[in-house]
């Protein structure tokens, strides 16, 4: 007999390099699942950490197996004080993504550092994690996963939009979750905020001042990704493939390439999320984007879009990822075949109990 309460800590580490998201959950699973934050926090990276993540994607075998443990133990002592701060007691499990440094899931590999046995040892908790490998190797993209969360607590929206590193979209199509990356969004608006100066563009003043170069838009959105039919996911291989050299092959302003680029991210949003009269839930850090959201509304004019308040805006994949781990433990379907692609539903991670 499964219990009806979980206390969980959700752990995050997105691509847009934010630092560590840890939210402490109260999960009820009497009428539906219902949920409630209790504490919240974000741990930012150090400037060496950053540096290391940025460049890791070039790393050798070697290289990324040393990074793997180092990183290991940097996240048990993030989520070991983050325990203690809070004198959290009676955790059920812990909830660990980890952190995206490959992820190729048409070669049939992802890896998520930060998933290494030694966690539950040195954090003294049931760690659940590594929630991607096994959907790759049942043919899936291994992402998005964040959508049986939106299935299971935001099902009253058409659309959740999440605007981190990369948009993702999921919504329900003929009876089926649907879900997949749209384009990148803080990767590439971090990236040029960062040569001006700035970690971020807040509110996106730096891209309302500027202007938006035709041609460049024209040639983002015609970009090949775009076309593809989903199941589709999108990693930093793509930005730095596809996206870099395309916008720096311009001489213009940065502030231009702000604007060209949040321009085209409204427009590929905006291509999907095209249901008249519809209800669209926004999170991620894109959304306290400001002149981003009014991109959208500018192309969505007959959408209602919500954004709710700051703990689920900002901790939404925390969260989601916690859903996850107590599905997990119940051995109940956490991943859906309908959005990633896989050759079945499963109940995906792996538990160190």
């Amino acid at each position: 007999m499964f219990k009806e309460n979980y206390n969980v800590i959700g752990v995050m580490s997105g691509t847009s390099l934010d630092g560590v998201d840890l939210a402490f959950i109260k999960f009820n699973n009497s009428d539906g699942w219902a949920f409630k934050i209790l504490q919240s926090e974000t741990v930012s990276y150090s400037e060496e950490w950053l540096n290391k993540l940025k460049s890791a994607i070039h790393f050798s075998t070697s290289e990324l197996e040393k990074l793997n443990i180092s990183y290991t133990k940097l996240l048990a002592s993030i989520i070991s004080d983050f325990i203690s701060k809070h004198n959290l007691t009676e955790i059920d499990a812990v909830c660990s993504h980890g952190h995206t440094i490959l992820h190729q899931p048409q070669n049939g590999f992802t890896l998520q550092i930060g998933n290494l046995p030694i966690i539950r040892d040195l954090v003294k908790q049931t760690i659940v994690c590594d929630f991607r490998v096994q959907d790759v190797q049942l043919g899936g993209q291994g992402a998005p996963l964040v959508p049986i969360g939106d299935e299971l607590l935001f099902s009253e929206y058409d659309y959740c939009l999440n605007l981190g590193g990369f948009s993702n979209v999921s919504f329900n199509e003929n009876g089926n979750r649907i879900a997949f990356d749209i384009s990148p969004v803080n990767t590439v608006l971090n990236f040029y905020a960062n040569a001006l100066g700035f970690p971020y563009d807040d509110g996106g003043k730096i891209a309302k001042s500027g202007n938006v170069n035709q041609e460049l838009l024209h040639k983002l959105n015609d970009l090949q990704f775009y076309a593809l039919s989903y199941p589709k996911s999108l990693g930093m291989e793509f930005v730095n493939a596809e996206i870099f050299p395309l916008i720096n092959s311009y001489s213009i302003d940065v502030k231009d390439k702000l604007c060209t680029f949040v321009e085209h991210i409204a427009i590929q949003i905006a291509s999907i999320c095209s249901k008249p009269n519809a209800k669209l839930f926004i999170t991620g850090g894109g959304a306290y984007n400001c002149y981003l959201i009014d991109r959208l509304r500018n192309y969505l004019p007959t959408t209602e879009i919500v954004i709710p308040e700051d703990k689920t805006i900002q901790f939404k994949e925390a969260l989601i990822f916690g859903l996850l781990g107590v599905l997990k433990i119940r051995n109940e379907i956490n991943v859906l075949a309908s959005v990633t692609g896989a050759n079945k539903n499963h109940s995906s991670g792996v538990i160190f109990y």
